[in-house]
């Protein structure tokens, strides 16, 4: 990756006297100068304020990064808290069996990957946590250091993203250190987990993002392609890592969307757009920044598919005909036809408890006061039992010499009879005893069932998405039992009864009768003879589905489990306690030595960050607040153009962080302190770059820098250069050194000259010299010059532009009528030197 050329001037370095300098860097949204020209050094630079430095420090972090990531990565060699998902993902993706996940399958790829080059066989499938590694032969340290390597490039990568937008070197050493010594950051990347793919997938979006943005003025470049494009793979592979990706997505999507608002408008200092202009760049934009990461999205999911082709243990997530696709399913293996006055079990496909009665009955009265009709229970049951047996029986009886060979199939209406009790499955409109809008499931005697309350032991079969009149098998044909009279559907869930019911599972009828946890399956025929012919059929083929709708049933069922992860975990956490590291979770304990893997960050450094990321809120409502009451603070004691810098490129990392972090508050599902490290990321960005601004501000040396900086040669550029930025010690851009101050001609300057935070005798002091010779390099000019003074002095200050030639004032002429306007930068010139 390129370096990004400085001429920065640091702290005690030698001022740039002799060569010219070159235009800012930028960061998103900050409107800076052109790309950066080649820097022609004079002889008397000095080396050490050069982008040598830069290199030398990007190096050492780097090294530093590599040998904290890893040093004795080997140890423990026992599975390590999520390495027993993650392992076990890569061991199956080698062996080709299926599996289920909700995360998508890049980062999991990449661990196959490995595995593969080192030869790993795949048969040591991470089952517990303290499982050992050597005594499988599993080579752990070559799909551990995947992670780690791409942790220790975050590292360099966040060094560059704060050296592109253009801030100092300790800046940039210090968001890189805070990185560098995180203890949260070097134990999650130093084992087989998602998260460095994740966390440098983010960090690469950002910075080729930068990169794409300080070619804007170049659009449709081979440059300005290649950093757009790259910033959309960035994207594809955070999103393809982790659905929390597409936060990442909103972060540039946000600056996306900024750039594009300020191209539409008319009065833009490069010249307004047409519409169709305006539409090629909307679209060059939607191309690289959608629609190429979306189909390196979906290839992911192609080699997911192509790999896994053996029936597996996702087998069960996923419906029947998505089953069919892969080889040795036992569901079609093992599926049968179902034919009346068979003797079934039914299963729920996502709690997999049996359908079950017993003679029990429900409670008269139920804790909270409710009367049930005292029926007999039925309940879901885990265990396969006798007590699971139903027959399936016709709606209207067949002739009893008549009864064999009459197949059931989707959109019959039937009967169960409970074998071990000779009852018949009923519903009716009494509630259950956990949901008071749900119906009772109960039984009732063969003669009510015959008689009066025929209809009420009633059911349809539905198999959603099956053809009319198509086969019911077991097994294979997920179906809802519709209760024929009131149409609710049989439903259970996880919430067991009380003492009364064993503990076991509710039945109930659920009204929402499409809801996809309705759904149920016919297990097995015990009444079936061993012999029968029904029982050796021959293996059914494979059937092949397209791959757009494997996609999307897959992305169903990985959305719906993610977001049913609402269970309670003991190391889960909330997302308020992350930022103050109140709580970490535990990845591996050995008892026998005292042993454990506790994962925490640094308290310092994530303290620092989290307290910063509070300061810079402040100082933007304190800055408003002044603004309100006609205080411009920032902009005099700081310089001008840091409300700007401030705003858009802090402000950028500021929502980076923001955007990673809120929408946790939002989830139900569990929630661990490693979902805020890409936050985490953002904020010792913002850190790096608040703690530059807070101590950016010398007033001692605003005079010694005006009156020893030399004005520049302007540079061959089609794009004026933007003025150099804050003034200071440490100058935030390349070349700042230029004609030294520049301030913003607004009202509040108007009204007070050159503001009530510097005294005006003192500016005017040393202003008067430098502006003396200046005025010397005008003499060829001088009655464009006194035209230009007239104009402007009643406004309180003469205005000088900058931003093409410094010494050269006729293009302010042609911009008269724009001179009022706050966008433009000016120098303070006395009306006595007129």
């Amino acid at each position: 990756m390129a370096s990004p050329s400085s001429s920065v001037r640091h702290r005690g370095s030698k001022k740039n006297v002799d060569g010219p300098t070159s235009p800012p860097a930028a960061a998103p949204g900050v409107k800076s100068a052109e790309n950066k020209p080649a820097v022609k050094k004079g002889k008397g630079q000095n080396e050490s304020s050069s982008e040598w430095d830069y290199r030398l420090a990007l190096v050492i972090v780097t090294i530093g990064a590599f040998a904290t990531r890893f040093w004795k990565i080997s140890y423990p060699d026992q599975v390590v808290f999520d390495e027993v998902h993650f392992g076990k993902f890569a061991s199956l993706y080698i062996q080709g069996t299926y599996f289920f996940d909700v995360h998508p399958p890049f980062a999991k790829l990449l661990f196959a990957l490995v595995g593969w080059l080192v030869g790993f066989d795949g048969k040591f499938l991470f089952e517990n946590i303290g499982d050992s590694y050597t005594d499988n032969k599993v080579p752990y340290v070559a799909l551990r250091a995947l992670p780690a390597m791409l942790g220790s490039l975050t590292v360099p990568v966040v060094f560059l993203i704060m050296w592109e937008s253009g801030y100092s070197l300790p800046a940039c050493v210090l968001s890189a250190g805070l990185l560098l010594f995180d203890n949260a950051h070097i134990g999650e990347d130093r084992l087989i987990l998602l998260d460095a793919t994740l966390v440098i997938s983010m960090a690469l979006s950002v910075l080729c993002y930068i990169k794409f943005h300080k070619n804007r003025h170049q659009p449709f470049s081979r440059k300005w392609w290649k950093w757009m494009l790259m910033t959309g793979i960035a994207l594809s592979c955070v999103i393809s890592t982790k659905y929390v990706g597409v936060f990442t997505f909103v972060t540039i999507g946000s600056a996306v969307l900024i750039d594009l608002w300020g191209l539409l408008d008319v009065n833009r200092r490069q010249g307004k757009l047409s519409l169709f202009e305006f539409g090629t760049h909307f679209a060059a934009r939607a191309f690289g920044l959608i629609i190429v990461p979306f189909f390196i999205y979906l290839f992911w999911f192609q080699v997911h598919f192509a790999i896994l082709t053996k029936s597996g243990p996702g087998d069960d997530f996923m419906s029947p005909e998505f089953q069919a696709s892969l080889s040795d399913n036992p569901m079609f293996a093992q599926s049968k036809g179902v034919e009346y006055y068979d003797v079934l079990t039914f299963r729920h496909k996502d709690t997999k408890v049996y359908l079950h009665s017993h003679p029990d009955r429900y409670p008269l009265r139920y804790d909270d006061g409710r009367v049930s009709s005292q029926g007999q229970q039925v309940t879901g049951y885990p265990h396969n039992d006798t007590n699971n047996h139903w027959e399936i029986l016709p709606q209207v009886p067949f002739a009893s010499g008549n009864r064999t060979g009459h197949k059931v199939r989707n959109g019959h209406i039937v009967q169960l009879r409970h074998i071990a009790t000779n009852t018949f499955l009923l519903s009716h409109d009494v509630a259950s005893p956990s949901y008071p809008t749900n119906q009772e499931f109960t039984t009732t005697s063969p003669e009510e069932a015959a008689g009066n309350r025929h209809n009420d032991t009633l059911f349809e079969i539905q198999v959603p998405k099956g053809k009319a009149d198509e086969e019911f098998r077991t097994r294979s044909s997920l179906f809802n039992l519709i209760h024929f009279p009131s149409k609710v559907a049989m439903w259970t869930h996880t919430n067991p009864l009380p003492d009364w019911g064993y503990k076991q599972a509710e039945i109930n009828g659920n009204k929402n009768s499409k809801e996809p946890s309705n759904l149920w399956y016919a297990e097995d025929i015990p009444s079936l003879a061993p012999d029968s012919p029904r029982s050796n059929q021959e293996p059914r083929k494979v059937q092949p589905m397209r791959f757009l709708k494997k996609y999307l049933e897959l992305q169903a069922a990985m959305f719906h489990h993610n977001n049913a992860l609402t269970s309670s975990h003991p190391y889960a956490s909330e997302p308020f306690q992350w930022p103050f590291l109140l709580r970490g979770v535990s990845f591996w304990t050995k008892n026998d030595t005292r042993e454990q893997i506790y994962f925490l960050g640094n308290p310092v450094g994530w303290w620092l960050c989290s307290s910063l990321l509070a300061v810079f809120v402040g100082i933007l409502g304190a800055d408003q607040l002044a603004l309100r009451r006609g205080i411009d603070a920032l902009e005099e004691i700081w310089g001008p153009g840091t409300r700007h810098r401030l705003y858009n490129s802090t402000g950028f990392f500021f929502l980076c962080w923001a955007a990673h972090y809120f929408p946790f508050y939002l989830m139900g599902r569990q929630r661990f302190l490693h979902h805020y490290l890409p936050s985490h990321v953002a904020s010792v960005l913002v850190t790096g770059a608040l703690v530059e601004f807070i101590f950016n501000i010398d007033p001692a040396s605003l005079s010694e820098d005006f009156l020893a900086s030399k004005p520049a040669a302007p540079t061959k550029s089609a794009h004026p250069a933007e003025p150099p930025g804050i003034l200071g010690r440490y100058h935030r851009y390349p070349g700042s050194n230029n004609l030294g101050l520049r301030l913003l001609c607004s009202s509040h300057l108007r009204n007070s000259r050159l503001g009530r935070c510097w005294n005006q005798r003192q500016k005017v002091a040393f202003l008067r010299p430098a502006l003396c010779k200046v005025n010397s390099h005008f003499d060829e000019r001088r009655a464009e010059k006194q035209k230009l003074c007239k104009y402007v002095q009643g406004r309180g200050c003469s205005l000088l532009n900058t931003r093409t030639n410094p010494l050269d004032p006729s293009p302010l002429i042609s911009l008269s009528t724009a001179i009022p306007r706050k966008a433009f930068y000016f120098l303070y010139y006395p009306p006595m030197l007129s």
